[in-house]
Parts: structure tokens; sequence; C-alpha cells
């Protein structure tokens, strides 16, 4: 499939990302703003007031992912994430297997999100401006946005994302500040964080809709060739991204609760979901704001396109700069630097699912969105569990001088809670499908059957082109040459 060579591969721009323009890029990939306010008052409904916790929860199992997977940030200097780290842990079948799930989980959740742009776009266009497009000429205006700014340079993609992130946290923000200042519907309570609220037969539901919520941020791995000094800024990229995730979704849940009052705001969940934050904004703050926070919604969305479409690119680069993809799909423009032939190529499978769901027509919300984007969910959640079993069994091989506290006790605990919350989300899969138990298990069912092919494609790669084979997960992006392998000792390659 792909053609080795011995000419060294393209590189992507190195130093041009610092903390902020990494965590920007994960960040928005979660678009806070629709997860807030698309997401929120469904767990709400479904878990009750103690829904808050259940961010808080999630957030806290993947703190304890991210002691792990920070622990063996500075031992893997690929930028291939996922597909590195489980190679070096795990063996290079394994690895190939979770390139092949991450870059069809990441595909399939972005492709996926070009069904709420064009809704969300179409709706909001009509009713703000007038302009009644369908909603596919509004995700086809998505999918070339976002094709032209990923082909231009990181830069200019960091400035963009910073500027919406701002914009969509910004006016979350100014809905919470005008209901904590007005107390709210019936005074400001802390019931939502009682024992009894989160001790509900609803909350492994909520977890089940918050460990989504989360997916991005562990993308940081992926942007190490362009981070400066990256096994400082990986980390700390990897820990500002939970950390705000995990407290800011709990922190606006809680207040969106307040903006109704405890009981009312479950009523007002159940009654109309997809109304609860703008209710609250019209009420609190103001219809202009409303306005405008519709708007946020498509920008939100927009961000969040741009950011996964980076991930699937250099995840794509990373594995051709290797010999597992055809090398022409690891080619860097020579001005912007970016993978922009990589870019081609995603924008084109974009292109083509969204046109053949229009041709279908489907509906953009309930199965472009919710059937695409939800094998991907799972197919991440699933990634981080092995990558998180992949850490202690890569420091089981190999000497360092890290804590048992890190190489042990975190990625064990990781490894077996994000296991569990894998099995949680297939338990619940109605809730983020709304679709039949054939289409549910169809999609239950792509997540192994990737895995699989990605696992049959390096045993094929091992017997028939060794060379390549021996590469694989050894390229050192911190060399001068990329070409260079990974200086860990023999002990510790799979």
């Amino acid at each position: 499939m792909s053609q080795s060579s011995d000419t060294a591969p393209e590189r992507l721009q190195h130093g041009a990302l610092g903390t902020g323009s990494i965590v920007f890029f994960v960040v928005a990939a979660a678009a806070p703003l629709t997860v807030m306010a698309g997401i929120a008052p469904l767990a709400i409904m479904i878990g009750g007031i103690g829904a808050p916790a259940g961010y808080l929860i999630a957030g806290l199992i993947l703190t304890v992912f991210a002691v792990a997977f920070t622990a063996m940030s500075k031992y893997i200097r690929n930028a291939g994430a996922f597909y590195s780290y489980i190679a070096k842990g795990l063996g290079k079948p394994a690895g190939l297997g979770a390139a092949a799930l991450a870059v069809f989980s990441y595909n399939a959740i972005q492709i996926g999100l070009y069904g709420a742009f064009g809704y969300f776009a179409a709706a909001t266009a009509k009713d703000l401006a007038g302009i009644d497009l369908p909603w596919w000429a509004w995700a086809g205006l998505g999918i070339a946005a976002v094709w032209f700014f990923g082909y231009r340079s990181i830069h200019a993609g960091a400035k963009i994302l910073g500027g919406l992130l701002i914009a969509e946290t910004g006016i979350l923000a100014l809905l919470a500040a005008a209901i904590l200042a007005k107390g709210g519907a019936h005074g400001l309570s802390l019931a939502s964080f009682a024992p009894a609220h989160i001790a509900t037969g609803g909350m492994g539901s909520v977890l089940a809709l918050a460990f989504g919520a989360f997916i991005g941020f562990e993308a940081t791995a992926i942007y190490r060739e362009e981070a400066r000094t990256p096994d400082r800024t990986v980390p700390r990229a990897t820990y500002i991204a939970v950390g705000f995730l995990g407290l800011f979704y709990a922190f606006i849940s809680w207040v969106i609760i307040q903006a109704f009052g405890d009981t009312g705001a479950v009523a007002v969940a159940s009654k109309n979901p997809a109304s609860m934050f703008f209710t609250a904004m019209t009420t609190y703050v103001g219809s202009w704001a409303t306005d405008a926070m519709r708007v946020l919604i498509v920008t939100s969305l927009f961000a969040a396109l741009l950011a996964f479409h980076n991930a699937i690119t250099r995840y794509t680069y990373a594995l051709a700069s290797e010999g597992a993809l055809p090398r022409r799909l690891g080619r860097i423009h020579p001005v912007h630097k970016s993978p922009y032939v990589a870019g081609y190529a995603q924008t084109a499978l974009a292109a083509a699912v969204v046109a053949g769901f229009a041709a279908a027509h489907a509906d953009p919300y309930l199965q472009l969105l919710l059937w695409v984007n939800t094998p991907g969910v799972i197919g991440i959640v699933i990634l981080q569990a092995l990558a998180a079993f992949a850490v202690w069994r890569y420091f089981r091989r190999t000497r360092h001088d890290e804590s048992a506290a890190r190489t042990v006790v975190a990625p064990l605990a990781a490894g077996i809670l994000l296991a569990g919350a894998a099995a949680l989300i297939v338990w619940k899969i109605g809730l983020l499908t709304a679709a039949s138990s054939t289409v549910n298990w169809t999609l239950i069912g792509s997540v192994p059957a990737v895995f699989a092919l990605g696992t049959a494609y390096a045993t094929r790669i091992r017997r028939r082109r060794p060379q390549v084979y021996a590469r694989l997960a050894t390229t050192d992006v911190d060399a001068e040459d990329l070409t260079a392998s990974d200086p860990q000792p023999a002990a510790s390659r799979a």
C-alpha cells in the first residue's frame, strides 16, 4: 500500500506551538458551548440535579489518565500519540490497530459534526438573516473553510481557534455571571454535589454523556513535533485542558440548574432540553445574547471541525512518515509547513460522506451526527484505556526513575476505569444514537472491526516489508534527522 523509500520524510514546523496554542486546539475540539447547550440539559433530564458531579467524576478519571499519559510522554519522542504509546507498550500489531482506530474515530467524530454544523447554521441563518439554504450547502461551506485553514500555517489555525474558543466560553461566562448576580431562581444551592443526588440511578447515563464531552483533550501528543520544548509543553497542555474542561463543565451545568432552581431545572430540561440554555439567556441577559449564542454555537462547531481536521492530518502524517501509509500523505507544504496532502484526503472523505447522506435525504442531526459520531466516541475511550495499560506495561519493561504512582497506580486505575467507561457508553448507546438495535450493534461492531484490520495490516507489513515494520513507532521527531530512531533501550521496543 505504501512505498518504501530511503528519502528522509519532510518535517512539520518545529517550535511553532506553545502551551496555550495546543490547549486551544484540543479544548476547541471538545466544543464546550455545544456540549453545554446541547448535551448538559439531557444530562440534567436523566440524572437530575446531580448531573454536574458527573462531569467532575469524568474529569477526575481522565486526570488520572493524564498522569499516566504524561509520565510516558518524555520517553516517546514520536507524534503518533495513541499509535506510538500503544505500539511501545503493547506491541506494534496493537499499535497499528490503535492507529487505524484513531484515524477512524477522529474522522467519524469530525465528519459527523458536519451534520450538526449544517443543521444549526441553516436554522440560525434562516431565523436571524432570512437566508434559506439547505443544511448540506452550509456543511459544504464548512468543509471548504476547514480545508483552507488546515492548509494554511498552524499559526493561522491557532489564532482562529483561540478567538473562537474565547468567544464561546465568554458567552457562557456572561450567562453564569448574570445568573449568579441575580441569585438564580430561588437562591444559590450546592445540592447538586450532595451524595444523595449523585448516587442516583441516572448517574451511569450522565457519565456516558460526560466522557464524550472530553473527547479531544488527549490529542496534545499529536502536536509534539510542532511544540516548543515538548517535554514540558505537551504534559502542561494536557493537564490544563482536562482540568479546564472538567471544572468548566461542572460549573456551567451547576449554574444552569440555579437559573431554574433545583426542582424547576429538571422540569424545564424534561420539557424541552434543546431550549434550556436559550431560555436562561433570554431571561437573565437578554434576547440579543440569545441570538449571539446561536451564532456562537455554529462557530463552536466550526472550531471543533478545524481542530479535529488538524489532528487527523497529523496522525496521517505520522503514519505516512514511517511508511505505514503512502509516503505522499506525509508531504509538507513548502511555505505553510502543513501536511497538505493529508488535508486534501481528509477533506475529500468528509465531502464524500456528507454528499452521500445528503443524497439519501438523511437527517443531518439524528443520522449524520449521531450515527457517524458515536462509534468515534467509543473508539477514543477504548484507545484511552489501551494507552493507559500500555503505559503500565512499558514501564514494567523499561528502566526509569518515575514514581510507582505514575507508572503503576495511575495507569492501571485509569485503564480499568476507562474500560468501564467504554462499556458504559456501549450499554447506554441508545442515549447517543436514538436508533434501532440493528443500527446500534452495527455502530458498536465497527470499532473492533477497524482495530482488527489495523492489526492484520501490521502482520502484512511485518511479513512483506520487514524494514518498514522495524521502523514503526521509532521516529524521533525531536531529532534533527527525522529518520533517527527512538533512543530508548532495546528492552523497551515492541
